[in-house]
């Protein structure tokens, strides 16, 4: 999502807002069910399920195969292959829409260098690659993917455009970039006048379920209806999380999810500050990673950016599908857990270290560790800004 003009980390405290939520589902760790309802709030947050293996980048504006490499907000693995794909949100403004190809070696306690193998465009239904903004109405904005092995196809959303009328989509492509299908969205994801998803913040997130039979899209943020976007003093409105079978096309679900308040105030306190959902991914055939990322302007490239991992249960939380509007006396929104503020990873410690975190949008399973553990890969879109960086980061994830 190309909107954030500098590099941006952040290493707050916890809140207790934080320490409640976390409470609110302890007693499972990475097992069983959340409770209902909140316990009492604890001081201590939890332990970290994660641990760094080390940190990758790609050189800025990298020119591979006559494309510029840059905006990767979406990366997925195929276990088959070995090969990572790495999704452009270039909207066909640079070159046309696409997705990359890599390797990178791993070992329990190192990350190698990525190695791009190949470049696809992405293709309409009638072979062409898709138009940018002033030469076309289907202008795509592609941010998440996912590879599909029992098909040999990948799932990709688009966050529309609003001044061509291009809708918020979901669509399926071959590996070689050809169109399989789109699928048939609800109304409520349509640009309208009043009311439908704000500009630039819709669908972020996508994930599919272990068997490949199930996706989940999620919004960034919420509707017009259903809420503001989150400010430093306050939490935002649910994000719509969205179940489609894969087989038929139909719309299983849907869950609310509430994303957390700014964690810090930008400088000077007039300025951009935000945070929304950039990604989700399936832990199993019912609980999801959630990616929280804020943004917090002046701070510059070591204070401005906050990335945090949640965890919550898709079976908990009232299925809005059918409530054109969320008020807050009509639905339950899905609790959460804290995994993982990423900011653990940064400044002095034991372990690697990162002197940075950027505007991290992409999350995938990799291979497994000689430990047996999965791995757990992040990467972030640069906004092809030369004040930004291309950063791939893996984990040992501890379940």
């Amino acid at each position: 999502m190309p909107r954030h003009p500098e590099p941006r980390t952040h290493a707050s405290g916890w809140t207790r807002r934080q320490s409640l939520r976390y409470i609110t589902a302890g007693a499972m760790g990475l097992v069983g069910l959340p409770r209902a309802h909140p316990a009492p709030a604890s001081p201590s947050p939890p332990r970290t399920r994660l641990r760094l293996i080390g940190e990758a980048r790609l050189p800025h504006r990298f020119q591979f195969q006559g494309s510029t490499v840059g905006g990767l907000s979406g990366i997925d693995y195929d276990d088959a292959s070995g090969l990572f794909y790495l999704l452009s949100d270039d909207g066909s403004s640079i070159n046309p829409a696409r997705f990359y190809t890599a390797n990178i070696a791993m070992e329990t306690r190192h990350l190698g260098e990525p190695e791009l193998r190949s470049v696809t465009f992405l293709r309409q239904a009638d072979g062409s690659t898709y138009p940018a903004a002033l030469r076309g109405i289907d202008v795509p904005d592609p941010e998440a993917m996912r590879w599909r092995a029992a098909s040999q196809s990948l799932f990709w959303t688009s966050e529309g455009h609003v001044l061509t009328g291009a809708a918020p989509a979901l669509r399926e492509s071959r590996a070689d970039g050809t169109l399989v299908r789109e699928f048939a969205l609800p109304p409520m994801f349509d640009f309208q006048l009043n009311q439908g998803p704000r500009i630039n913040r819709t669908l972020e997130g996508l994930a599919l379920s272990p068997d490949g039979k199930r996706a989940w899209i999620a919004m960034e943020a919420a509707l017009r209806q259903d809420g503001p976007v989150p400010t430093v003093q306050a939490d935002g409105g649910p994000c719509r999380f969205t179940e489609i079978d894969l087989s038929s096309g139909n719309i299983l679900r849907q869950i609310a999810y509430v994303p957390d308040a700014v964690p810090g105030a930008p400088v000077p306190p007039a300025t951009q500050a935000d945070n929304g959902v950039t990604e989700i991914l399936m832990l199993d055939a019912q609980r999801m990673l959630v990616l929280e990322r804020a943004y917090m302007a002046g701070h510059g490239p070591t204070t401005g950016n906050s990335l945090r991992l949640y965890l919550i249960d898709t079976r908990l939380g009232s299925d809005t599908l059918g409530l054109p509007t969320l008020r807050p006396d009509i639905y339950q929104p899905v609790a959460k857990v804290l995994l993982a503020d990423f900011s653990a990873f940064t400044g002095a410690g034991a372990g690697p270290r990162l002197d940075r975190l950027d505007n991290t949008e992409g999350m995938c399973w990799g291979p497994r560790l000689a430990n047996g553990a999965r791995s757990l890969h992040v990467i972030s879109d640069d906004n092809f800004s030369s004040r930004q960086i291309t950063q791939w980061l893996a984990f040992e994830f501890f379940d």
